[in-house]
């Protein structure tokens, strides 16, 4: 743990920070001028992954790295997700303590020098929770209820209200890129590797500019791929299901038999519950075994159009294929 005492401009004490980049045009500017101020005192290095933007994100992001050789671009050829972006950031990151944080300034980068701190103490990873967030009423509800569904199923303990902001030791990253899981889950994957892992407590602020990027369908996904990959729950509530409405069915045929309700009523209703239920069994079927074939077909997690500053080498093999430009 030696080296993460250090202080100074070596590579063993450097911070790498993670941002992923949608049409996120509107907030670059202070997005670099607040993580420059709030790393003055760090080494350190910023890979700006652009997630297939359509606005002036891309061309802006290659000039702020031109100007200044500690901010690098990672282009993707097209819109890989949110999760795959990080995924990619991740891969190029070098730094000995690598900080994921959101290109809306959500998360706060006055805040990353204290999770530092806190990793340098010995936390091999340290993840921020949200004691508030400025959010509307139903982006609150919906994921507080989210956290807690996904308590209750997986097996892996994902602490509450927590999202991909956090900071973490080279080796968890390490880790995490070696899973290249075809849909990575990022905290979910964070928690998973273990080691010593320390809260920290933040406010979460509003949007500063531009418009969400997640919309009802991307949050959904989202919240499948953070409960799917981490337990068989759900396939064993639909075998329980299975077993409960075969003994409905067997008392609701016992019911015709004695004449306690209408044959005719008694045999639509069962055949219209058994039909949904039918369905709601395929589809979290073909949920899981849509995933094993996405995993067998091996498809590179994301690809890589274009690097500045960065080793485009490091694209290559199975976590993101492609054949970079540089500039």
């Amino acid at each position: 743990m030696g080296n993460r005492l250090m202080v100074g401009m070596t590579s063993d004490s450097m911070v790498s920070v993670v941002v992923p980049l949608c049409n996120e045009e509107a907030n670059l500017p202070e997005l670099r001028a607040r993580l420059t101020a709030a790393l003055a005192h760090h080494a350190f290095e910023c890979i700006l992954v652009d997630d297939g933007s359509t606005d002036a994100t891309s061309a802006m992001i290659r000039d702020v790295a031109r100007e200044d050789p500690r901010f690098k671009v990672v282009s993707l050829s097209r819109n890989f997700g949110h999760q795959a972006a990080i995924f990619a950031g991740l891969t190029f990151a070098r730094g000995a303590c690598v900080v994921v944080m959101d290109g809306d300034l959500q998360d706060p980068p006055e805040v990353i020098p204290e999770m530092v701190r806190a990793w340098r103490k010995g936390a091999e990873v340290v993840y921020g929770v949200r004691t508030a967030r400025k959010e509307g009423w139903f982006t609150r509800a919906t994921a507080a209820a989210f956290y807690r569904i996904q308590a209750r199923l997986t097996r892996t303990r994902m602490p509450l209200d927590t999202g991909d902001f956090a900071a973490m030791d080279r080796r968890v990253v390490d880790l995490i890129v070696a899973i290249s899981e075809r849909h990575p889950y990022v905290r979910g994957l964070r928690s998973w590797v273990g080691f010593r892992q320390v809260a920290f407590p933040y406010e979460r602020d509003r949007r500063h500019r531009g418009r969400p990027k997640y919309t009802v369908w991307k949050l959904l996904d989202l919240a499948v791929s953070g409960i799917v990959p981490f337990s068989v729950v759900p396939l064993r509530l639909v075998a329980l299901s299975g077993a409960a409405i075969s003994a409905l069915a067997l008392a609701a045929g016992l019911g015709v038999l004695l004449g306690w309700m209408p044959f005719v009523a008694g045999v639509v209703a069962a055949l219209a519950f058994l039909f949904g239920l039918q369905l709601l069994i395929i589809g979290l079927l073909g949920e899981y075994v849509g995933r094993v074939l996405e995993e067998v077909q091996n498809r590179p997690i994301f690809v890589v159009d274009e690097v500045v500053g960065v080793d485009p080498a490091q694209a290559t093999g199975d976590r993101g294929r492609g054949a970079p430009r540089t500039s």
